[in-house]
């Protein structure tokens, strides 16, 4: 299923291209990102998205975005990756059957943590928010250095920044 603009039709849980971004109003330093539909059970009794249901989608978005740029696969034996915080700022309302857009990217990273950013647009901004993740040891409660390629990977595609 997707939903079909001028130029193009989206397929819904999938990465997009960054054509794709770009062509649903989503600025180009938003490298990743995946569309779907503001369904039902979003919503909650002023008819509106309940604002639990954007932490959902962050987690979702942060999932694919970990699978798909090979940052962790869920098996035994890789590090572990632990939300310590997440922020969110709503910035218009959304409602059901609208089509959406959630992106994500890393901003900043430490020696064992990075921040994330996400962001939400239905032809406009409506949500945006922000985690901290902490790579832990895989069998151990330990903090775990990110690996070197990881960093450069977060530089070269996110634009992210140390420190």
């Amino acid at each position: 299923m997707g939903f079909t603009t001028a130029r193009m039709t989206l397929i819904y849980h999938t990465p997009l291209t960054r054509e794709d971004l770009r062509a649903q109003n989503v600025p180009d330093s938003w490298p990743f990102g995946i569309a779907d539909r503001v369904h039902y059970g979003d919503l909650d009794t002023n008819s509106h998205v309940n604002n639990a249901v954007y932490l959902k989608w962050f987690e979702n978005i942060r999932v694919q975005y970990f699978q798909a740029w090979d940052i962790l696969k869920f098996q035994a034996g890789e590090p572990r990756v632990v939300l310590k915080s997440l922020a969110v700022e709503y910035h218009k309302e959304m409602f059901m059957n609208e089509d959406y857009v959630v992106a994500a990217r890393t901003a900043s990273f430490r020696n064992t943590s990075f921040r994330q950013e996400y962001a939400v647009y239905s032809g406009d901004l409506r949500v945006t928010g922000q985690a901290v993740i902490v790579m832990l040891q895989p069998d151990a409660p330990e903090k775990m250095a990110l690996p070197d390629a990881l960093k450069q990977r977060f530089i070269q595609v996110d634009g992210a920044t140390a420190g």
